[in-house]
């Protein structure tokens, strides 16, 4: 955090009078599923995004990212979006999310301080903002509550930025904390912490370095139409975790999922799919049982792949190459390691979960990968953090 202050005070001249830290993140298995009001499970991760703020004489925002070496200013009534501004409009967009909700926000000084990128995926974007949003919350002492910080970020997203406005990302990054997972219940806009507490394993994520490739759009099946198929489907059941499920029986899937164009019904029944293998970790991590965590998440991986079509050949290599390393040959249903495509897919980010002593074959591995396909992965081992809070 000194650092981070000193950074501050050279650029600007004055040390910074608010410096909020954020957790970076990765989802495990659900992301895809929160248009049809399922559940995400993510992790915040030690991988921290600071925001340091000092207040301005002027109505301007100055914005700084060292890592970087850019430098961004606007004036408060200039405040829009540029392409070219970059990281610097996730900042603007939380200004206007305040500005939106009837908030008086004066010039500030902004150090945006992560030595991950935002291009690297990791949560990194939503990161800086939920920490932009504190540390104004902090400094212009408006005394939001966590639901009006919440309601900043939304309409900084969806009217600032023209994006969706996903709230698994921002629960993690605000509740979040060590050796706990989240899980985001879209329907109840709600969240719970799990516990996720394996001292022998190690958490790992890759970045594939392959580059995004859009195989098709997601918004196709995120019509009204598709969340009342998918809506006929859902079984309340007082005994599943999260009080239902979707409909088991494959016969009834297809009856009802039949009316939908063949490319449609593949997809749904990809997302009803990911819906059990969040049940299915969820209760793995209930029950300390890391095995049958680990199959929901092999598992879902397979559905990325094969079904829902946003994985890519390097990413599966890497995977197929975990799950040869030390294998349960006496129990195949309950793996040592588990790993998945992350994020939007399509390329670039993974996960990997495996024993301590596996990592170093898990690194050559990644070796192996660079020499085949040509692309220098980065690698980070993390763990669970806490959420965010004002560290000065």
């Amino acid at each position: 955090m000194d650092l981070v202050q000193d950074v501050h005070k050279l650029e600007y001249g004055e040390s910074a009078q608010v410096v909020v830290c954020t957790p970076g993140r990765f989802h495990l298995i659900g992301e895809h599923s929160w248009f049809f009001k399922d559940k995400t499970l993510s992790m915040g991760i030690n991988l921290p995004v600071y925001v340091a703020v000092s207040a301005r004489n002027d109505d301007s925002f100055h914005f700084f990212f060292p890592q970087l070496k850019d430098r961004k200013k606007i004036s408060l009534s200039a405040l829009k979006f540029r392409k070219e501004d970059r990281w610097a409009n996730s900042v603007k967009a939380m200004i206007f999310g305040f500005l939106e909700g009837g908030y008086r926000v004066g010039g500030l000084n902004f150090t945006i301080y992560s030595d991950v990128l935002p291009s690297g995926g990791f949560g990194i974007t939503t990161a800086i903002k939920v920490g932009s949003v504190y540390a104004i919350n902090e400094i212009c002492g408006f005394k939001c509550d966590e639901n009006a910080l919440i309601q900043v970020i939304s309409r900084g997203n969806l009217k600032f930025l023209g994006s969706n406005n996903y709230l698994s990302a921002v629960l993690t990054a605000i509740h979040t904390e060590e050796k706990s997972l989240v899980l985001t219940d879209y329907a109840t806009k709600s969240y719970e912490l799990l516990p996720f507490d394996f001292p022998e394993k190690k958490i790992i994520l890759v970045d594939a370095k392959v580059p995004r490739v859009n195989i098709w759009n997601e918004e196709i099946i995120r019509e009204p139409e598709s969340a009342l198929l998918l809506g006929e489907l859902k079984d309340r059941k007082s005994f599943v975790r999260g009080g239902w499920r979707y409909e088991e029986n494959p016969h009834e899937v297809n009856l009802v999922l039949s009316v939908a164009p063949e490319f449609i019904h593949q997809k749904l029944n990809s997302v009803i799919m990911e819906h059990k293998y969040v049940l299915d970790a969820w209760d793995g991590l209930e029950k300390h049982a890391f095995g049958k965590f680990a199959r929901a998440v092999n598992h879902s991986h397979e559905n990325m792949r094969d079904e829902y079509d946003i994985s890519c050949p390097e990413i599966d290599w890497i995977l197929k190459r975990l799950s040869e390393i030390n294998p349960n040959n006496d129990d195949s249903r309950n793996p040592f390691n588990c790993g998945r495509i992350s994020g939007k897919g399509f390329g670039r980010c993974l996960y990997a979960i495996l024993d301590e002593k596996d990592v170093p074959e898990f690194d050559k591995k990644l070796t192996e990968f660079t020499k085949i396909f040509g692309f220098k992965t980065s690698s980070y081992t993390v763990e669970p953090a806490r959420g965010v809070h004002i560290v000065s």
